[in-house]
C-alpha cells in the first residue's frame, strides 16, 4: 500500500541503549522541574524507570504510566523552563516504545529528550540558544555507537516542531555527522 512505512529491525537491546542515552539526556535537567515543583517526583520517577528498563527491566504498563505522568507534570508546571524538563523525563520513558517503523517521526523517539533538555536549558539562560548549542554537543557525546547506529536507520528528522524540532534536526544531523 501506498505511504505504508518499511519496518526497521530493532533489538530489545537496541531499545534499552536509547532508553538510556535518553535517561541521560533528561536526568541533567530534572533540577529545573525540581526547582518548580520540589514536590513532585514525577519527571524523575519517569527517568528512573526509563534507567531501569535500559538495565534490563521490564517494557511494560509501569514505564508507561510513569511516561504519562511526566506528562501531567509538565502541565501542572509553573514555568516553561520546568515544562520542557518534565517533557524531557516523559520522552526518556517513552524512549522504550520506539516504533520500527520508517519514520521521520520515530526520531523523536530517539532524540525528544536531548532536545527538550536542551530547550529547558536555554529557557533558564534566558532564551540563550548559545546555551541550547552546548546542550546538543554534549548530548552528541552521549550518543553510543549503538545509539548512533540505530537513528542512522531511520528517516533524518521531520520538519516542524518549533524549537525543540529544531533541536532535533540539529541533533540528528550532528550525531550521525559527527559519528559518521
Amino acid at each position: 500500500m501506498a505511504g505504508e512505512a518499511s519496518e526497521i529491525v530493532l533489538s530489545k537491546q537496541d531499545l534499552r541503549e536509547v532508553a538510556a542515552f535518553a535517561a541521560a539526556c533528561a536526568e541533567t535537567v530534572l533540577e529545573i522541574f525540581e526547582a518548580d515543583q520540589p514536590d513532585d517526583s514525577r519527571p524523575r520517577d519517569a527517568v528512573s524507570a526509563a534507567w531501569e528498563f535500559a538495565r534490563g527491566g521490564k517494557r511494560g504498563k509501569s514505564l508507561r504510566d510513569t511516561a504519562s505522568a511526566a506528562l501531567k507534570a509538565a502541565k501542572s508546571a509553573d514555568t516553561a523552563a520546568a515544562r520542557e524538563a518534565a517533557w524531557a523525563a516523559m520522552s526518556a520513558a517513552g524512549a522504550a516504545y520506539l516504533h520500527p517503523l520508517a519514520k521521520a517521526t520515530q526520531v523523536k523517539h530517539i532524540l525528544g529528550a536531548g532536545a527538550y533538555a536542551a530547550r529547558a536549558a536555554e529557557l533558564v539562560a534566558g532564551d540563550d540558544r548559545s546555551v541550547g548549542a552546548e546542550r546538543l554537543e554534549q548530548t552528541v557525546h552521549r550518543a553510543t555507537p549503538v545509539v548512533v547506529d540505530v537513528l542512522k536507520r531511520f528517516p533524518a528528522a521531520p520538519s516542524g516542531g518549533g524549537r525543540v524540532g529544531e533541536l532535533i534536526r540539529m541533533l540528528d544531523g550532528a550525531i550521525v555527522k559527527s559519528c559518521g
